[in-house]
């Protein structure tokens, strides 16, 4: 299999025997937490000054993540199979324009409360946790945290298992059914489809850009505007004396152990998030541990993930064989 597609052999061996190391770790309950360092990058979000571009078609944040990412996003095969042994599917595909949740196509979005007479608009996305339970406990490894501060789904290794939707604290990543190696490797209970979500700009961070909703942010606003990007010590600084100057608040700086997503706030989060949980919303601000501070309690549940791990191998190198087959009688 050639190199564009971004899983060799080599590659795919070495992914292998991080899955296997990973089940062996979740099945003892040892999982080794990463801390933060003050060389990663990562973003604050005044919500003093986020007007949500409520006169704007769509805020500028959403639309340049669209822009920036379409590439990504997923093409399924028709007809798309069920979920096995489920008879339900994810399919987002024929609502692409949706932008008022997090989807497949759509991994930015602004909520709107009203506190004490006052509009206060979020841009939401991942947080990018400096130990990211979706990260650590992916069976199938696709996830990883990079030293910039940001965490990737890898496309190539993911199987829909959504465990990293059911780890994530504000259950972020979205699926989408019909694409994947889990339509090669069928029918094994451990998916069905691809995970997708905000990558932090991840290639552009690599070529010393901004992610692109910042820089849409600021061309828009300049000075005024509400996001900014920055090395992850520089940005804690700055929401630390931008909550001073407010008599605010800040999240994101202990959720979950850490986040690169800062935000700062005159009203606190409390209210803020007791406002999102009366619009039903599943994105809430509210205060939340680590999980893997309890992974002991829970980590049986992935005891099957070496076992997902090897019966994806074996079908992956049955199906690489016969690719390579194909091509040596071309």
């Amino acid at each position: 299999m050639n190199e564009k597609n971004g899983l060799t052999r080599r590659s795919f061996l070495k992914k292998g025997a991080m899955v296997t190391a990973l089940g062996a770790v979740c099945t003892a309950g040892m999982v080794e937490t990463a801390s933060a360092k003050s060389g990663t990058y990562a973003t604050l979000i005044d919500l003093t000054k986020c007007d949500g571009c409520k006169n704007e078609p769509i805020p500028k944040c959403v639309e340049a993540c669209r822009k920036e990412n379409e590439k990504k996003f997923p093409e399924p095969k028709e007809p798309i199979k069920d979920l096995w042994p489920q008879k339900t599917h994810d399919d987002w595909s024929k609502k692409r324009d949706v932008i008022n949740t997090l989807t497949p196509y759509n991994w930015t979005m602004v909520q709107k409360v009203e506190i004490e007479g006052e509009e206060i608009f979020v841009p939401r996305r991942c947080m990018h946790c400096d130990n990211p339970p979706c990260a650590n406990l992916c069976p199938f490894g696709a996830l990883n945290k990079y030293s910039d501060g940001s965490v990737v789904i890898n496309h190539d290794l993911c199987m829909g298992g959504a465990k990293c939707k059911a780890v994530c604290p504000w259950h972020i990543p979205q699926r989408q059914s019909g694409v994947g190696l889990y339509l090669k490797v069928q029918p094994i209970p451990a998916g069905g489809g691809v995970m997708y979500k905000c990558d932090l700009c991840h290639d552009r961070i690599k070529k010393g850009q901004m992610p692109a909703c910042v820089e849409a942010c600021e061309k828009r606003l300049g000075v005024k505007k509400p996001l900014y990007f920055g090395r992850r010590d520089g940005i804690i600084k700055m929401a630390h004396e931008r909550a001073k100057e407010i008599n605010g608040f800040i999240y994101g700086e202990e959720e979950n152990g850490g986040t690169a997503t800062l935000y700062v706030s005159r009203i606190p989060f409390e209210k803020i998030d007791a406002k999102l949980k009366e619009t039903k919303s599943n994105l809430l601000l509210s205060k939340v541990l680590n999980p893997l501070r309890e992974v002991n309690g829970w980590a049986k549940g992935f005891v099957i993930g070496p076992l997902i791990g090897a019966l994806s191998a074996i079908g992956l190198a049955i199906y690489h064989r016969r690719e390579e087959k194909k091509e040596e009688k071309e």
